[in-house]
């Protein structure tokens, strides 16, 4: 008796049809702000924000996938929404959040810990994407932004981190980050500005 077997799904049941060889990484950019030190991380926050804004209209013009990555915050019954919801009403930095407010089609990731590959569906999500190079933003580069470019480093991905779309409490810690990952794990430093973005060549396969 023969067994049919099925054709492998190649667009995540319909849920991830852009196709990039680059995706740009948001990670915890909705935040609320709610620890000690964040008033002087706020100060390198918003300017940030602006920048990292300029380089998210860009990758939408090239067609680049936009991927929030985000903490829970330890709330293990809340969703993405419900997260975005609570950052703008009682956060410290709603105009941050504003400001990078998720698009109706951009992606997003909860992740429990520091890295946004640990524990978290990034892996299969950027996979379908057919993603193998990615530009890595946001809060805090010493923390969240180094450890999840180090488990892209270790994964085989090429690295983007624009050093003027990721903050740190301190622009000691933020520049030291920067040139740990800049040396150790082969990331490209330049700012968001310089770097050059393409629509993808199209395919003359149709989806099926």
């Amino acid at each position: 008796m023969s067994v049919a077997v099925s054709r492998k799904n190649a667009d995540l049941h319909g849920s991830a049809p852009d196709k990039h060889e680059i995706a740009l990484l948001l990670i915890d950019v909705i935040n609320d702000f709610d620890f000690p030190g964040a008033d002087q991380l706020l100060r390198y926050a918003r300017p940030m924000a602006r920048n990292l804004l300029r380089l998210k209209r860009r990758a939408y013009k090239a067609g680049v996938p936009v991927i929030y990555v985000n903490d829970n915050f330890g709330r293990w019954k809340s969703d993405f929404r419900r997260t975005l919801e609570h950052c703008e009403r009682y956060g410290r930095g709603p105009d941050v959040v504003e400001l990078l407010r998720p698009e109706e089609n951009d992606y997003f990731v909860l992740k429990p810990k520091h890295s946004a590959f640990f524990s978290s569906a990034l892996d299969t999500l950027l996979r379908y994407l057919q993603t193998q190079t990615l530009i890595v933003t946001g809060i805090a580069g010493n923390f969240c932004v180094l450890f999840t470019a180090n488990d892209a480093y270790m994964r085989d991905f090429n690295l983007f981190v624009p050093s003027d779309c990721t903050v740190s409490n301190t622009k000691r810690e933020n520049d030291s980050a920067l040139r740990l990952m800049k040396k150790f794990l082969k990331a490209d430093t330049r700012q968001g500005s310089r770097i050059t973005l393409r629509r993808p060549a199209r395919r003359d396969s149709k989806r099926r």
